[in-house]
């Protein structure tokens, strides 16, 4: 679970079910400016202990620690969220995980009870993001924690995110919450079976089985109720809603539908959106976005504030936050999401394009990475409203065309 304002990683629980075979280790090279990694590591101990780490662990800790051009490797491949919502749900929300998800909820049902009481947190939203992160403790990942981090601290490309992690998993050591052999994990150095990153780990963590420690990675209490503590330091509304299927009506104001947009659900019902099942929504102040994660022909959902304080800032991925979400609904009790006839999906190659031309038309989509993000969104949205076609911020293969031709 990497930061929230930083995560694109793949949860080690389905990373193996996309990654394609690794490219070639050679060309992962580190930073020239930062000197030897040795030399760079040094400096890196020094900094520790002077941030209050003993040297007795720092010395433990990093003793023998090595480059590992394998994480670099992860870090540059995350095509996988350019995959459209349907495709990549139904290939990470089984019926076997499901049927798992509702075990789990069944055997620890007192836990989450306790849970709920206590923080408000659905125990559906937990094991969902339980079951996609580590398939419920079965991978929480086999990848040396200091080392990763180290690695990607070291490296060009967010050096700035990842050397206080490794700082903090330091301390995680120091401090006693994990002996130095359990610091095993994901590539990009989160623990445990929600994959808490080190300094979420050292701030948010409870000791919730009462036995002395914060150990996310034998105690499935500690990890389940610091998940939850976690979601309420981001805002999450106690018995509130997170995502809810909706049908849409036909003849709707398309360029309503986005994330960022709220609106009352009184609106919403005024406008026609009805429950799945065709009944009217209720028609309270409860604020809502209408969701569309395959354009206005596909599946809708209603987005309450627990969508984006739980889902969006545990993962900025739309379609891996929709998915989990969806996940915890099915958990819940809700029936499978209705697929619509949306247009087939772009493949990484036509969004690239796409972003492309979005970048000739003077639009900043951020990074040329194949992946539609707030930003590439935003600029298909404002192309879609000059064109004259349903604003609804999904790329097709028309707008493509009608973009090349500009």
């Amino acid at each position: 679970m990497l930061s929230r304002t930083f995560r694109f990683a793949l949860p080690a629980a389905i990373g193996l079910m996309f990654l394609a075979p690794a490219a070639d280790p050679a060309a992962a090279t580190g930073c020239k400016s930062f000197g030897s990694f040795n030399h760079w590591l040094r400096g890196l101990a020094d900094e520790a202990v002077k941030d209050g780490v003993s040297r007795r662990t720092v010395n433990r800790a990093l003793a023998g620690i090595t480059y590992d051009p394998k994480v670099i490797s992860r870090d540059r491949r995350q095509g996988v969220f350019s995959m459209s919502f349907l495709k990549f749900a139904g290939r990470v929300i089984s019926k076997g995980r499901i049927a798992g998800g509702r075990r789990r909820l069944k055997q620890h049902a007192n836990l989450f009870q306790r849970i709920k009481r206590d923080y408000g947190v659905h125990g559906p939203v937990l094991v969902s993001f339980w079951g996609l992160e580590t398939d419920f403790g079965g991978n929480m990942g086999d990848f040396r924690t200091i080392r990763s981090l180290a690695t990607l601290a070291y490296d060009c490309r967010r050096p700035e995110k990842f050397r206080p992690q490794l700082i903090d998993a330091l301390r995680l050591v120091d401090k006693g919450d994990l002996d130095l052999g359990e610091m095993i994990g994901a590539w990009a150095g989160e623990i445990g079976h929600t994959q808490f990153l080190p300094t979420e780990y050292n701030e948010t963590a409870v000791d919730y089985d009462g036995d002395g420690h914060r150990n996310l990675r034998r105690s499935i209490p500690d990890a389940m109720a610091s998940s939850a503590k976690l979601l309420v330091k981001h805002g999450w509304r106690a018995n509130e809603p997170w995502l809810e299927e909706v049908k849409v009506p036909a003849r709707m104001d398309w360029s309503q539908a986005d994330v960022a947009i709220r609106h009352p659900r009184s609106q919403w019902a005024k406008w026609g959106v009805r429950t799945r099942s065709g009944r009217p929504i209720r028609a309270d102040s409860m604020p809502a976005s209408l969701l569309l994660p395959m354009g206005h022909r596909g599946p809708a959902f209603l987005a309450y504030p627990n969508f984006t304080v739980a889902y969006l800032e545990w993962n900025n991925s739309l379609v891996y936050s929709t998915s989990a979400a969806y996940f915890a609904t099915r958990l819940a009790g809700a029936p499978p999401v209705d697929p619509g006839n949306p247009p087939t999906p772009l493949d990484i190659g036509e969004i690239k394009q796409l972003q492309r031309e979005l970048i000739r038309l003077g639009y900043d989509v951020g990074k040329l990475d194949g992946i539609i993000g707030a930003q590439t969104r935003a600029a298909v949205k404002d192309m879609q409203i000059k064109l004259g076609m349903p604003a609804d911020s999904y790329p097709t293969k028309d707008l493509l065309s009608r973009l090349r031709s500009r």
